[in-house]
């Protein structure tokens, strides 16, 4: 599933649509109610929130997307171009058109609904404003696994498989420890380490956690340091393998002891 930095990305390139009126229609014909009331509306602006993207219209509503496991966004330079039958929704200007396919959730919501949606959502460490103190009071109050905690959207958003063990390492804290033992040092670190790691990822298009002369030139299988890893990066010892929150989870066991 995608994680957070892969909505901020598309909410970013979607941009290029802001302002406009789009024409939208639904080839795939499951969105074609919807797709009718977005037609014709001027795409005012769209928002990121978590691994959730809405798309805000000058009509009072916005479309609601959730990619899912098997979501994305395909881009056309020919706005003219016949889309793909599996095309659950298309948004285009006279310069470009973006298609929707196979996404969890896409819907149409009034300002209730998107409302509904946000407040079960924690803080996102890439939206503006999102204070580091809402985030350590959720995740100092949890009993679970700091590992398990990350990856619950109620309690973080955006935050995905591979950032929480990244990040983990990062600050060198073991995924099955409670998250309420974390010192309020930890936690403020473990904020900044994924504030700075997902925008990083917004920018590269990509997680890369490896330093190099030439960080974008890494293969996708050498550009972390614990996650999916046979051997620590920094240390070189064999990374265990787990199982926390249901997840696969990655930890250095001289780096994150404890």
């Amino acid at each position: 599933m995608p994680e957070g930095h892969t909505i901020h990305r598309l909410a970013r390139d979607l941009s290029e649509l802001r302002g406009s009126v789009v024409r939208a229609s639904s080839p795939q014909g499951r969105f074609a109610e919807g797709a009718a009331q977005v037609d014709g509306a001027v795409l005012e602006r769209i928002e990121p929130f978590g691994k959730h993207l809405f798309l805000v219209l000058d009509v009072g509503s916005t479309v609601h997307v959730h990619l899912g496991m098997r979501g994305k966004w395909l881009r056309y330079d020919d706005p003219t171009l016949a889309p793909l039958s599996q095309v659950r929704l298309r948004v285009a200007n006279d310069r470009v058109a973006w298609d929707l396919i196979a996404p969890s959730r896409c819907e149409l919501l009034d300002d209730q609904g998107v409302e509904r949606v946000t407040s079960g959502l924690g803080p996102d460490p890439l939206r503006p404003g999102a204070g580091a103190s809402r985030a350590i009071a959720r995740l100092a109050g949890d009993a679970r696994p700091i590992g398990a905690a990350l990856l619950d959207q109620s309690v973080l958003a955006g935050v995905g498989n591979v950032f929480r063990n990244e990040a983990l390492h990062a600050i060198g804290v073991h995924p099955t420890r409670p998250s309420r033992d974390l010192t309020t040092d930890e936690l403020t670190r473990l904020w900044s380490v994924l504030q700075t790691m997902m925008s990083r990822a917004v920018d590269d298009g990509r997680i890369i956690t490896v330093e190099a002369p030439d960080r974008l030139a890494l293969p996708e299988a050498e550009s972390r340091k614990v996650y999916k890893q046979a051997h620590c990066r920094d240390c070189g010892a064999p990374v265990v393998v787990t199982t926390v929150g249901g997840r696969t989870a990655y930890h250095c066991p001289v780096e994150q002891a404890g």
